[in-house]
């Protein structure tokens, strides 16, 4: 198979500018806007080998959110989201794959070096599709061992959440990092506030007496399509769920705790801050939402909301 990988293995194709590139000759300047001052937008998308065949998962929501990423920070796009959709399956089936991490990007390039983009700064988008396992690794199935990190996430007004933004990760990056150097597998931060936000990379559940709880999306968190999903599913399964505030005691009395995300999927987790979460890992309510999730793309729970969108939705 032809593809791009993440463990440092770059071969294949990508699709840069509305065209067909190898992945070698995809270069950016080194006077681009977005290496100097974190401008770019993006998105985390999966395509899975499905009963349907090759299908992304809520590709028209990924790319809503791209574009109202870059609207938030006055990014011009030329391109319409039905064209940067077909260009995502296009990219896929380029690299012959059945199953990828597909990374649309939206970036300031090359022009002027100031903060504010002048008028000759171009716009320049993206796509790679990689080969990515589970994000965390087999803690998937075993679980994670997290932290709260010593970092808090941005107060509101101050970088928008609800955008996916280059510069934002910033912050995700030093919380991964201080995670791993102390010997976790991920960090979870506290808002402005003092409640709990979310994971480094990855929206934040709780279980406690049957209630599903996540923090709301006013908790300096990105309002996560997996995040969405999770609460779809489990409404559909009368799980009980309650988007509110948490302390972050909360983590420490809970049933279960997992993360989501189109890269971490659903993740259990077994401990917090070296204390263990529940009496197993993965707990009940974590198995069913994970059996009926991945159960989207076996065919075993249906997909009554149109979240599949196999590849050949846009062929030519």
């Amino acid at each position: 198979m032809t593809s791009s990988s993440s463990s440092g293995q770059k071969r294949g194709f990508i699709w840069h500018n509305g065209k067909i590139k190898p992945w070698e000759d995809a270069t950016v300047h080194v006077s681009a806007h977005a290496l100097h001052y974190g401008s770019s937008v993006f998105e985390g998308e999966r395509v899975y080998k499905t009963h349907k065949g090759p299908a992304f998962f809520r590709l028209h929501a990924h790319t809503h959110r791209l574009f109202d990423s870059a609207r938030i920070y006055e990014i011009d796009i030329d391109y319409t989201e039905e064209e940067i959709n077909a260009a995502c399956c296009q990219i896929v089936r380029a690299n012959n794959m059945e199953s990828a991490y597909v990374r649309p990007i939206i970036f300031r390039g090359a022009g002027s070096l100031g903060v504010i983009p002048k008028g000759e700064t171009t716009v320049d988008i993206a796509i790679l599709a990689l080969d990515w396992g589970a994000y965390l690794g087999d803690a998937i199935h075993k679980g994670a061992d997290v932290c709260v990190s010593s970092w808090n996430r941005v107060a509101p007004n101050t970088f928008p959440s609800w955008a996916k933004a280059g510069g934002n990760y910033l912050s995700s990056q030093l919380i991964a990092l201080e995670a791993k150097r102390n010997g976790y597998d991920e960090g979870i931060a506290l808002g402005h506030n003092g409640l709990l936000s979310e994971g480094a990379g990855e929206n934040l559940f709780l279980v406690q007496n049957g209630i599903l709880r996540t923090p709301p999306v006013s908790s300096s968190i990105l309002a996560g399509i997996t995040r969405d999903s999770v609460i779809t599913l489990a409404k559909n399964m009368n799980i009980p769920v309650e988007e509110k505030e948490l302390p972050r005691e909360a983590l420490y009395l809970s049933d279960e705790v997992f993360m989501v995300g189109t890269a971490a999927e659903i993740t259990p987790v077994r401990s917090v801050d070296r204390k263990p979460v529940g009496k197993e890992c993965p707990g009940p309510i974590t198995k069913a939402l994970q059996k009926a999730f991945f159960g989207i793309f076996d065919g075993s729970t249906a997909d009554q909301w149109n979240w599949l969108t196999p590849l050949d939705t846009y062929a030519k």
